[in-house]
């Protein structure tokens, strides 16, 4: 602050305290008033005693326009003060003093109500100066949640000259703050309740122009009804902005505080209640471990190497086939993570001469293998490539990683490996099949008591393979989100391929999170560990209930602020190659078991010696390499037995 404005808050703070010595006489002893000449030297003793407290109180460096209850502390004690040196003062000269006792408690009053009255008034006149002036009547809004989050919205809108928006009442989250008020603003009901809090503002002619979401934790089930309700009357649901940039004290007053409402995401609906993780054994597993994550710069690897990076490993290393999403990840690891020691690997999971001198050189302890070819007509397309990579590539990392000592491998695999109809699929369950048969042997090798590995590695005698399954992941790339984001952005039409296509969906940073848990779990000798792993278990997420693709169009267009069918067309354009109408996250003869891990489910699909795996996926690659397609899915159906290609799909034509 300027030295001449401290200077003036100062001269005003003084010149208050001046008022108050007769105010407080008034209200001491009504009938009573001193002589003239006591006057003078009464009010010089005053506005030094004054002075002496406020100083080394540091009041005249307070910001009037941000006052708030902490400064109001420091401006009590500088009343009291002042008004006890007074009165004491008083004593010791023996002149006239008021008769009332309890003048000095007046006197500590009428100063403080004059001091932070002033400073109030301050911050009040300035409250009002962001923003340029407009004719534009506000939008009547309904507000969804209460206490902090209510108060600062509010607030915000306060500071604007000609604010965007009225809040005309409030959606707490629990019933009994129903009737109470936020800066006069009523609390007209719950969350769960905005359906009749609607109707009721409707049967009133007050129907709000919008549902703003002032509490950041709104989403999944309960905002879904929210959007129901809202939609049913037409009403646009809308996020408010992130907390900090509401708080107008956090704004300088030349600035136009501008509030901006966003848009509600697909990640916020349909993201779940974040389940407990053991953090701690996470950080067990992966401090101080040299790490090695395979599809780097893939959605599920990027996440992977963000989590892991967090969680301080000696040295990471990031192996992807794609240049540029490679580079992208290693950037953004070396802006958020920059002590953690770290390679990026331009690799092919295909090339076992590059893994085995790569293998040789970093020696990894913990391998994340997300590297695979997903997209299911693209497979389909070119199935040799996706054998190569899923089937080929998995063994390849596996066998290397093992060979030079690594504790564990994890291997993340897909629903479509279940009652596959697709190659990649197909792929996927035979890689499955291949990691299955490495830990039932490294298991019956070390026996099934738990050993030196509970305290965070394997034990001695082999590598652990811990297999994790679990279907679609939000926005990743090839998605249908990021699909009906672009036609959203062309003016549609939506494409789905079926009015009954279902599918599992999960945030990436849910399915990572809880892959590193089933990696904790698996890589570890615990008591708490499911039996199932011994006969070859594999942990599966628990990914809710599937969601009708064609509901999601039709929500995505109804959070962009349209109309299904009448502003964006949704069109059915037939199953892809090698698609299913279901997904399935077990195989009939693999019921799920609960392994006592929230968010973790565990199957024992069949397995088979990893011999004879190896073998059949070494045919099988032999075939792709030699470009013989119909010899190449002859082999993974005898080895995938439950492997039902999809008719009307060019690798089905080929077999």
């Amino acid at each position: 602050m300027a030295p001449q404005r401290i200077l003036l808050n100062l001269a005003l703070d003084l010149a208050l305290a001046a008022l108050a010595l007769p105010l407080a006489l008034l209200l001491a002893a009504p009938g009573t008033w001193p002589p003239a000449g006591w006057w003078g030297p009464a009010t010089a003793g005053s506005l030094l005693a004054f002075a002496a407290a406020a100083l080394p109180l540091r009041l005249p460096q307070q910001y009037w326009r941000y006052v708030g209850l902490p400064d109001l502390l420091p401006l009590l004690g500088a009343a009291l003060i002042a008004a006890l040196v007074f009165w004491g003062g008083l004593l010791v000269t023996g002149g006239w003093r008021p008769p009332n006792p309890a003048f000095f408690l007046l006197h500590a009053g009428v100063l403080t109500a004059l001091t932070g009255g002033a400073r109030l008034l301050g911050r009040i006149r300035s409250a009002h100066r962001g923003g340029p002036e407009s004719d534009v009547p506000p939008q009547p809004v309904l507000l969804a949640g209460g206490g902090n989050a209510a108060d600062l919205f509010i607030r915000a809108l306060i500071a604007q000259r000609a604010p965007g928006y009225r809040v005309e009442g409030i959606l707490a989250p629990r019933a009994r703050q129903r009737g109470r008020r936020i800066l006069g603003v009523p609390i007209l009901g719950t969350v769960e309740e905005a359906g009749a809090v609607l109707d009721a503002l409707r049967a009133e002619a007050r129907l709000p122009s919008l549902v703003v979401l002032a509490d950041p934790s709104l989403s999944g089930p309960v905002l879904e009804a929210l959007l129901d309700a809202a939609d049913r009357h037409g009403v646009s649901v809308r996020r408010a902005p992130r907390v900090t940039a509401l708080d107008p004290a956090s704004a300088r007053p030349q600035a136009a505080r501008r509030i901006d409402l966003r848009p509600v995401s697909i990640e916020e609906l349909l993201d779940r209640p974040q389940v407990p993780l053991d953090r701690e054994g996470m950080a067990r597993l992966i401090q101080g471990r040299r790490v090695l994550v395979t599809g780097a710069g893939g959605t599920i690897g990027s996440e992977l190497s963000r989590q892991i990076a967090a969680l301080g490993p000696s040295n990471l290393t990031l192996l992807d086939h794609g240049e540029f999403a490679l580079y992208e990840i290693d950037l953004e690891l070396s802006e958020n993570h920059p002590a953690v020691a770290r390679r990026a690997v331009l690799a092919d999971v295909r090339d076992e001469a590059r893994l085995r001198r790569l293998m040789e050189e970093i020696r990894p302890e913990l391998v994340f293998h997300a590297a695979a070819l997903k997209h299911v007509p693209m497979v389909e397309n070119d199935p040799l490539e996706g054998l190569l990579t899923n089937a080929l590539g998995t063994r390849l990392i596996a066998d290397a990683a093992r060979a030079n000592g690594c504790r564990a491998m994890v291997f993340i695999s897909t629903d479509k490996a279940v009652n596959p109809t697709s190659v990649m699929g197909a792929s996927k369950r035979l890689a499955e099949m291949y990691c299955q048969a490495l830990d039932v042997a490294t298991r019956a090798a070390q026996g099934s008591g738990p050993g030196v590995g509970s305290s965070g590695g394997a034990p001695a005698g082999g590598m652990r393979c811990v297999t994790v399954r679990f279907g679609n992941v939000l926005g990743s790339t090839g998605s249908v989100v990021p699909l009906f984001r672009r036609q959203l952005e062309r003016g549609g039409p939506l494409t789905v391929t079926h009015p009954d296509m279902r599918r599992y969906f999960m945030t990436v940073r849910e399915a990572v999170g809880l892959v590193l848990q089933a990696s904790v779990i698996g890589a570890e000798d615990r008591e708490d560990q499911p039996p199932e792993l011994r006969e070859g278990g594999i942990f599966v997420l628990d990914m809710g209930k599937p969601v009708k693709i064609v509901d999601l169009a039709r929500r995505m267009i109804r959070l962009a602020g349209l109309r299904p069918d009448e502003d964006v067309e949704i069109r059915f354009t037939g199953l892809r190659p090698g698609e299913k109408l279901f997904e399935e996250m077990f195989h009939g003869q693999e019921p799920p078991r609960p392994t006592g891990f929230p968010g973790l489910l565990v199957a024992t699909p069949r397995t088979a010696d990893a011999a004879l795996v190896g073998r059949a996926i070494d045919e099988v690659s032999g075939a792709a390499r030699g470009g013989q397609s119909r010899l190449a899915l002859v082999g993974l159906a005898r080895m995938v037995p439950e492997f039902e290609h999809a008719p009307n799909t060019p690798a089905a034509g080929r077999a």
